[in-house]
């Protein structure tokens, strides 16, 4: 048998595919890259990077409207989404060098651009040439699931891949999904000075959160204008450009007609496993996913998936988690495994939400004994002096004191929550949180003053009259 041109051939050039690239080639590994599209992924062109830059400058905008609560003079902002889009657009190129095919080149990378598939269990097929490695790692990604809604294909729609290309004034904007993305972009465009109607089958937006920290987030979209439809189905859709009229069905069966000038369908993400031969090389497909082990080994023992692909969590932090764990063994054979216990996330709205571990819910459908704590940013100096006071933070503890998962809807809740990453990692308690020293005046002080919750809970009175007793003292408390 000849021996293979590439010690290792990565497929996709997306956030897995090109940390999983890099460092292969870093380690001295002789690596082909292929790429369909736009290296990058769906982070740089149309996720992580373009949202958060128009999230920004949606902030701005909402920053000058509310200027009066800082004692300045409020100003009605005067926005171009021309203008905004052209700044995100050069968010993105600015960003776009690290990702670039020069850079991948420059590192020894082969990057070859086009639509391959798998033509044996360790051949890959690009450009009608044969691609033959020692191991295989696919990290095709995601890309927007669209609902089977009737006149949806009649009617002109966005995605998160198209929104960003937008130019002209989007007056009355109707969105589809409830999820972090939907959620994010109704909030942008209701700040940047459209009209925003956002419909969700569930009872709450954000399903997968807590719901008392969830609704924060929806009140928050409710006072900034955006027009809640929850546990309303999309029914039919007909118009034009300009001109689209989305027919719902409400819970209670009464049906309502939308109408905006443009449709944003924001209702999940479908992995992209169609047309590379997976078949063919061996590899198993469940539930639109491809199946690996714990070690993200397909049932091809050459061939690694990571990413999107795999699932079930979606974020280009995890993608890059896995890339690390897939290379370690490709090249290595290291037993190294993936992390499913200690997740964050966050949806960047404002305030943000963010999450780790286990949430109420998620423990009281599991039968998990627990305890629950929160403490709210309205009593946090920094919150006031902010002007930021809305939100929470809250933990879930275990009846011993050890942290089971924390969630914190507030300012900068992104970066909060990376304490409670380390503390969940590390099987803390939460005393052990209290007893760390937090700056003041500072945000992150939440996470001390919600771990004191936990441990004043001890105090019972029976253990107070104890204390009195054993130490002599004399208060009345």
């Amino acid at each position: 048998m000849a021996k293979p041109e590439y010690d290792l051939c990565v497929i996709g050039g997306g956030s897995a595919g090109l940390v999983a690239a890099a460092g292969a080639a870093t380690l001295g590994a002789k690596v082909a890259l292929v790429e369909k599209h736009k290296m990058g992924g769906d982070c740089l062109n149309y996720g992580c990077v373009p949202s958060k830059a128009l999230l920004h400058s949606a902030k701005v905008a909402q920053t000058m409207r509310k200027a009066a609560d800082a004692a300045i003079d409020a100003q009605i902002p005067d926005v171009s989404l021309a203008r905004v889009m052209r700044r995100v657009r050069s968010v993105i190129q600015t960003i776009e060098p690290n990702d670039s095919p020069e850079r991948f080149r420059s590192l020894g990378v082969e990057v070859i651009f086009g639509a391959g598939k798998f033509v044996s269990r360790q051949g890959f097929e690009v450009n009608g040439r044969m691609l033959s490695a020692r191991k295989f790692i696919i990290a095709t990604g995601s890309r927007p699931a669209i609902s089977d809604i009737p006149g949806l294909k009649e009617v002109p729609y966005l995605t998160n891949e198209t929104v960003f290309d937008l130019n002209e004034p989007v007056p009355r904007l109707i969105i589809l999904g409830g999820g972090p993305i939907g959620v994010e972009l109704a909030q942008a465009f209701s700040r940047l000075g459209s009209d925003v109607f956002l419909v969700n089958p569930q009872s709450q937006i954000l399903r997968n959160e807590d719901q008392e920290l969830a609704e924060v987030v929806a009140d928050r979209l409710r006072h900034e204008g955006v027009k809640l439809h929850l546990e309303a189905t999309a029914v039919r859709v007909e118009g034009e450009a300009g001109r689209l009229r989305l027919l719902l069905r409400q819970a209670d069966g009464a049906e309502l007609w939308l109408e905006g000038t443009h449709l944003l369908v924001a209702t999940g993400r479908r992995a992209n496993v169609e047309s590379l031969g997976l078949d063919v090389a061996g590899v198993k497909v469940s539930n639109g996913r491809i199946v690996t082990d714990k070690r993200l080994r397909t049932a091809n023992r050459d061939i690694y998936a990571c990413g999107d692909v795999v699932g079930p969590y979606q974020f280009t932090h995890m993608a890059e988690h896995h890339a690390g764990i897939a290379l370690r063994g490709a090249l290595f054979h290291l037993p190294a495994k993936i992390e499913e216990r200690v997740i964050p996330w966050c949806t960047f709205t404002d305030p943000e939400l963010a999450r780790v571990g286990l949430s109420e819910t998620e423990a009281r459908v599991q039968g998990i004994a627990y305890n629950a704590f929160s403490f709210p940013f309205h009593e946090v100096d920094r919150a006031i002096t902010d002007g930021e006071t809305a939100g929470l933070a809250k933990i879930i503890t275990a009846p011993d004191g050890r942290l089971l998962g924390a969630a914190i809807v507030g300012p900068n809740a992104g970066e909060l929550i990376h304490e409670y990453v380390l503390a969940l990692s590390r099987n803390l308690k939460v005393g052990e949180l209290a007893n760390v020293i937090h700056i003041y005046p500072t945000l992150a002080q939440i996470n001390r003053r919600v771990a004191n919750e936990q441990l004043k809970s001890k105090l019972t009175p029976n253990a107070k009259r104890w204390m009195k007793r054993l130490f002599g003292l004399r208060g009345s408390a």
